[in-house]
């Protein structure tokens, strides 16, 4: 799926955000970085006379592949890209056809070669040919001549084999488009795994045929029917990719329980968890009756979804229920067990047996690691690098999560930093191995099918460069750069970050300028981090309506980041202040301020949402006329008058305190800057430029750390 008209009207409105990030000369705008490329002089036209061959034309998902790139190209440029037999300006070969379903360790190696005469793409295999499509989707460039693509040579492959991102279907629903439009987003930045995560305390999300009371009663009728998750499927293994599902076991399992609750360690009856957080709930290890569903349960899973890998969760559970009843105590001193981790032990030990039996390997959280656990078992580190150690350590095949949870909200740059296996890992060579890569993870509490792409994208190709590069490419204003080009081209394969739909209001015409006011207010701050949100907004449910300032705007503003970064190189340049820069800036600040003002003067009608959304457009407003005093005393060379300043250190010290709009505000990095110059206006002048830089520096507060 594209959206060029509405990816014109983003495109539009980014243009100056990417002046202000342009590389130098021959700067490359890919994403992820190849492992290596050599950029030459020409261009190879891309026009109405371009044409595309593919030396194995039997290979159906090479072809298919192919379709979609001159789909993409059709759609941008407006060209037609012929597809010919024999020789043509674009040649694509593979070494062989790929037959059956991705599987881990696949080459996705592929070499590119653009000179005026033509493109060579050369992989061993259809996956890798594939990536070299990303590629070349992602080379197409247009100046005062034309659409074209570069002439450069490119060798490339990825760092990591399982480079994946977790969708949370189970705690809010999320439709086959959603994973569909994903997938696509996915393929781009050449991710490899997609991992459903199914059923939840919220959620049973698939259909058994063998025992249907699962979603009939769990799911409120929204689940993947078996045929749906076949179409799934088979659209990511055209793309390269494969599928891993999760069953959350023996905890996060209410959902299940609706259907057999005496299969619970307590009894029930269970409902459906409307609320977040770790519940009581769990299966009963020492029942002999849930190892006989989940042997069918699991055997059915097993024949539907073709990876060698089923994840089964492991993580979260709390032991409430075991150790409240005295028959399952009893149980784990009759067995000898270690109290309730050793049954878990137990449980995990049976589960894989009933894995192997089925064809499938184990996959899952930290918690299921243990001395006897079956080789191959691949354990999937949430709680930090040292449990991705320590299962190396013991001989287990590993990937990371820690630091990749894109629900809590970080910049692009925090994950981004956060490597698998950085320069300093203290995990020796034979371990090194044993690391497949990583996953970002999507966990589904605070998102819908409205705003679940703005959590994702563009942050998620940060994580996929990590994933893909080599360990050297660490540059994160770089990153920046090219992270808002690949901004635009996620959104034109189809993903809706940038879809302003989502931003609605009952009784707010989208087309007033009320509706505009919103969408500026929500295009410049941000949500809360880390877990912060359940404490702000206690009451808010899996049944809430998405209708909140903080599901409109995204992790991180862009726009934002540019402003502060606008400010400090305005501060920063040699000579007097620049003017033409303080307009931009002034003409931004003014932007947003009348936006939130408008929607301060909103109806609020007794309604606590609006009320919080307005008391946080407030906040921006005083922050905005707060940058323009400072800019105004800067310009004039005077120091900002008494009564202003304490105007401004009010405004910051405002927009520093937890708002129950659940939204922080990061164009105060700015006034901060601003209002640290405006003290001191001949500081500039009398300080050394380095000097200077770290005097403001020290002016923005540092951010406590909530990981």
């Amino acid at each position: 799926m594209f959206h060029s008209d509405r990816i014109a009207r983003r495109a539009a409105g980014v243009v100056i955000l990417l002046g202000l990030l342009a590389g130098g000369a021959g700067a490359h705008e890919l994403m992820p970085a190849p492992a290596d490329i050599t950029e030459g002089a020409g261009r190879l036209t891309v026009d109405a006379a371009l044409g595309v061959a593919v030396d194995r034309p039997e290979d159906a998902r090479l072809r298919a592949g192919v379709a979609r790139w001159t789909e993409s190209i059709r759609l941008r440029s407006g060209v037609a890209v012929a597809t010919a037999r024999g020789a043509a300006a674009v040649e694509i070969k593979t070494a062989a056809v790929r037959v059956g379903m991705p599987t881990l360790g696949d080459d996705e190696t592929y070499t590119l070669a653009i000179d005026e005469h033509g493109a060579v793409l050369s992989a061993p295999t259809t996956t890798g040919a594939l990536r070299g499509l990303a590629t070349l989707t992602q080379l197409l460039q247009k100046d005062d001549h034309g659409w074209f693509l570069p002439a450069v040579v490119i060798k490339d492959g990825p760092r990591f084999p399982w480079r994946g991102l977790l969708i949370d279907v189970a705690r809010h629903w999320e439709p086959e488009e959603v994973i569909e439009r994903n997938l696509d987003g996915m393929a781009l930045v050449k991710l490899n795994v997609l991992h459903l995560h199914l059923t939840e305390n919220q959620g049973f999300r698939i259909e058994s045929k063998l025992y249907p009371q699962l979603q009939e009663l769990g799911s409120d009728g929204k689940y993947f029917t078996q045929d749906q998750i076949r179409h799934i499927i088979a659209y990511a293994a055209d793309r390269g990719i494969r599928v891993v599902p999760e069953f959350d076991l023996p905890g996060h399992t209410t959902s299940w329980l609706v259907a057999y609750p005496e299969l619970g360690s307590a009894p029930g009856p269970y409902s459906i968890e409307r609320h977040w957080g770790v519940f009581d709930p769990v299966f009963d290890p020492t029942n002999p009756k849930v190892y006989e569903l989940l042997d069918g349960f699991l055997g059915e899973m097993a024949e539907l979804f073709p990876d060698d890998y089923l994840h089964i969760g492991g993580d979260e559970h709390n032991g409430v229920q075991w150790t409240a009843n005295p028959r399952i105590q009893q149980f784990i001193r009759d067995h000898g067990l270690k109290g309730n981790e050793g049954l878990q032990t137990y449980f995990n030990r049976k589960l894989q047996a009933i894995l192997a039996r089925h064809g499938k390997k184990m996959i899952g959280w930290d918690e299921i690691l243990q001395p006897d656990l079956p080789p191959g078992t691949v354990i999937q580190s949430w709680r930090g690098p040292a449990g991705l150690a320590d299962a190396v350590g013991h001989g287990f095949p590993a990937i990371l999560s820690n630091g990749y949870y894109i629900d809590l909200n970080y910049s692009a740059a925090q994950h981004y930093r956060n490597d698998p296996l950085p320069a300093d890992t203290p995990i020796p060579p034979a371990g090194q191995k044993l690391v497949l890569g990583g996953e970002a993870t999507m966990w589904g509490e605070w998102v819908t099918p409205s705003d679940i792409d703005t959590r994702i994208w563009p942050r998620t190709a940060a994580i996929a460069e990590r994933l893909w590069s080599p360990r050297s490419v660490t540059d994160v204003e770089d990153m920046y750069r090219r992270l808002a080009i690949a901004d635009l081209r996620l959104a034109e394969a189809g993903t809706h970050q940038d879809d302003e739909s989502r931003i609605r209001v009952p009784g707010v015409d989208p087309a007033s300028p009320t509706g505009a006011a919103l969408r500026t207010l929500a295009s410049v701050v941000q949500p809360v981090t880390h877990y912060k949100r359940g404490g702000l907004q206690p009451d808010v449910t899996q049944l809430s309506p998405p209708n909140d300032l903080a599901d409109w705007c995204k992790p991180e503003s862009l726009e934002a980041r540019s402003f502060n970064q606008s400010v400090k190189a305005w501060l920063l340049a040699d000579g007097a202040l620049d003017v033409a820069g303080a307009n931009q800036l002034r003409a931004q600040l003014i932007l947003w301020g009348r936006a939130s003002e408008l929607v301060v003067r909103a109806p609020v009608a007794g309604n606590p949402i609006a009320q919080a959304r307005a008391k946080a457009a407030a906040t921006q407003a005083a922050l905005c006329q707060t940058g323009l005093d400072c800019m105004a005393a800067l310009l004039s060379g005077q120091r900002i008058g008494p009564s202003q300043n304490q105007e401004a250190t009010d405004a910051l010290a405002v927009a520093a305190k937890p708002t129950a709009a659940a939204v922080v505000f990061p164009t105060t990095d700015g006034v901060h800057l601003l209002l640290a110059a405006a003290e001191d206006p001949s500081a500039r002048d009398r300080l050394p430029r380095q000097e200077w830089a770290a005097q403001l520096q020290k002016s923005i507060p540092v951010q406590p750390d909530d990981e």
